[in-house]
């Protein structure tokens, strides 16, 4: 019973993957207007990731399903606590529009598990981490700089600015870069959905890629039009060649990664190549715009949270210590009551200097 629960769970995590890291691949071409319509950028999406979880998921599926805690962990039960801390964490941030990493609350999931049982392969875990940090760095370094040749570039040609004669060719350029980025998507975040199932041995490898990749897709289709919408339109409007810089440098630097087995927040690599652009365009300034403050925020805490998740429930189903459960939902009810408090706090001092008081 648990191995159909543990596998229903997997197929909505995949699902949940699409509508957030994989929808958000296309957001550069739809945001810089190169695709019109929202379905028809969604459906490229879809069958690109499918291409790209089915022909070259393998190895990140490795490091997800035995790179991380020792195999001998992993049985139904633990997989489904694995699932259930990450697919919580990602389905929340999918119902308010943000894009989350599905990488960073997979890998989240599995460590919290791992800490439960004092077992972490932590030579792993710090190679996935420093390059969390270095490859959204060097999206954002990179498109900097191609963000000014572009500037440079189409204040001298104008006809490339996307009104003129060459409009036709750029269109479909950033186009085929937002496919390659989606394939990349594909090809990296299919292992976080199938890669516990195939370390436990619960499914073979080549079943859980092609299985994975049709869920992937058909979370793209159905559910990614928020993240979609956020990534494209909300953080800068992006030309048609700022749009193909960011989408090659961020499949490239991703396919890259999955080649070498490295689970990738495609997210934060999208997002940081658009401020790249963005920032060469108008400046720092839009480091300062609210959304890329959520999106910041959501990237710290989305691991923290589904370890947390998945630790918790380790201790109250499969390994059970009432100690641990008491400190961990304590921590979450400060937690939860610290922000409340600050919220009621900031409403009280808005009211009180609207209404003429102080001293």
């Amino acid at each position: 019973m648990l191995t159909y629960i543990a596998i229903g769970v997997s197929l909505f995590f995949a699902m949940n993957i699409g509508a957030s890291g994989t929808a958000a691949s296309m957001g550069a071409p739809y945001g810089a207007g190169a695709i019109k319509s929202k379905q028809f950028a969604l459906l490229l999406v879809a069958a690109s990731a499918f291409l790209g979880a089915f022909l070259g998921g393998g190895e990140v599926v490795k490091t997800i399903g035995e790179g991380l805690i020792p195999t001998d962990l992993l049985d139904a039960q633990i997989v489904v606590i694995i699932l259930l801390g990450a697919t919580l964490t990602l389905f929340i941030a999918n119902i308010i529009g943000i894009p989350l990493s599905t990488s960073e609350v997979t890998v989240g999931s599995i460590i919290g598990v791992g800490a439960a049982f004092q077992a972490i392969y932590t030579d792993t875990l710090f190679v996935i981490i420093a390059f969390w940090i270095i490859i959204p760095i060097s999206s954002f370094l990179i498109t900097y700089g191609l963000g000014y040749l572009i500037k440079y570039s189409e204040n001298r040609w104008t006809g490339l600015t996307g009104n003129g004669p060459w409009t036709k060719w750029l269109s479909l350029l950033l186009v085929i870069g937002g496919c390659l980025e989606a394939f990349s998507a594909g090809m990296n975040n299919v292992a976080n959905a199938i890669g516990p199932l195939v370390g436990a041995n619960m499914i073979s490898a080549g079943n859980g890629l092609l299985i994975g990749a049709l869920f992937v897709s058909l979370g793209a289709l159905l559910l990614g039009s928020r993240v979609l919408e956020t990534n494209g339109k909300k953080i800068t409007k992006l030309s048609l060649l700022q749009g193909s810089a960011v989408s090659f440098t961020g499949g490239t630097l991703v396919i890259i990664a999955s080649i070498f087995g490295l689970p990738i927040p495609l997210t934060q690599v999208t997002t940081c190549g658009i401020l790249g652009v963005g920032a060469a365009k108008d400046g720092f300034s839009i480091l300062q715009k609210s959304v890329i403050k959520r999106i910041a925020l959501v990237w710290v805490i989305s691991p923290l949270a589904s370890l947390i998740v998945s630790y918790l429930l380790i201790n109250l189903f499969s390994k059970f210590d009432i100690y641990n459960v008491l400190i961990v939902g304590s921590a979450i009810i400060v937690a939860v009551g610290s922000l409340v408090l600050s919220r009621i706090e900031r409403n009280e001092k808005r009211s009180y200097y609207d209404a003429g008081g102080g001293i």
